[in-house]
């Protein structure tokens, strides 16, 4: 009679020719299940978005194992490699440096290639800093798209936000210290003003969440450099504004608007920022810096 501890370990068996896709932690060690230190103990090898932040991991665990760094800017050459290891019947963990694999993570690409080629992509859940950012937020969770993060291109950030400025559900996006408040200050120009929650250092010493508007927490950065990786969870438009036509626009073709309706320069600005709930200094900024 088989009992219960040989049926989880069938269950939790590791497989060959297949690829793990394992959540590491974003930050509290203690977070990282079980199973998953049992598949990093046990796969053949493990894939990594940097090698020496998974000998730390591994080294914390007391895991030895082959290390294949894969990352955005090798993943083509890498992706085959690690996959032509799998073709010999050999099993693969990939871990990214922190949180969810294949989630704004080059891991995405192996998972699509391993469908293509017939390699079973086995998820093992844990840590993702998303959802975690998410649920915590105090805005509406039920719904939600996930947007990464904004290009560094002014342009293609710009376009990125003016698709979502009528999208009614909340959204979450990632972003790195160095570029929050840039971010913020486009937000602020193209959505409006708009209650947001600012996650910082998810399950560090010293994590933080602030819900406040964009216009309140871009004051809050004014003057200090923004810590830690973000996480903004920005809540959708009011139906509404999302009806509002003008917004479908560009923060300068909304002023040309205006202007061809025949209003000066000035009532032109102070009428887009109304309508977009704006300052109007944000879309004096927006022109003038184009």
């Amino acid at each position: 009679m088989t009992g219960k501890d040989d049926i989880t370990h069938e269950k939790n068996r590791i497989e060959k020719n297949a690829l793990y896709l394992v959540a590491t932690p974003i930050g509290n060690l203690a977070d990282l299940s079980e199973r998953a230190k049992k598949v990093l103990s046990e796969v053949d090898f493990i894939a990594a978005e940097d090698t020496r932040n998974a000998v730390k991991l591994l080294s914390i665990l007391g895991i030895k194992k082959p290390l294949v760094s894969y990352f955005e800017h090798n993943k083509r050459e890498r992706g085959e490699e690690i996959l032509a290891k799998m073709g010999d019947s050999q099993s693969c963990a990939l871990i990214t440096d922190a949180g969810t694999p294949a989630i704004s993570d080059p891991g995405e690409d192996l998972v699509k290639l391993c469908y293509e080629r017939g390699i079973k992509v086995i998820p093992i859940p844990g840590a993702c800093a998303m959802v975690t950012a998410l649920a915590a937020s105090g805005l509406m969770a039920g719904r939600f798209p996930f947007e990464g993060f904004l290009s560094v291109a002014k342009a293609k950030r710009r376009e990125h936000l003016e698709s979502l400025k009528s999208e009614v559900r909340t959204m979450v996006f990632y972003e790195a210290p160095h570029k929050l408040k840039r971010t913020l200050a486009d937000m602020l120009a193209v959505l409006g003003d708009r209650r947001v929650n600012l996650a910082r250092e998810i399950t560090k010493l010293n994590e933080e969440f602030y819900l406040t508007t964009l216009e309140y927490a871009i004051q809050k950065y004014k003057d200090r450099e923004p810590i830690g990786e973000f996480v903004i969870v920005i809540e959708g438009a009011p139906p509404e504004t999302a009806e509002n036509p003008l917004l479908a626009l560009t923060v300068e073709d909304h002023v040309a608007h205006y202007l061809a309706a025949g209003l000066s320069k000035m009532d032109a600005v102070k009428a887009a920022a109304k309508d977009r709930g704006c300052a109007k200094s944000e879309i004096y900024r927006v022109i003038n810096n184009k």
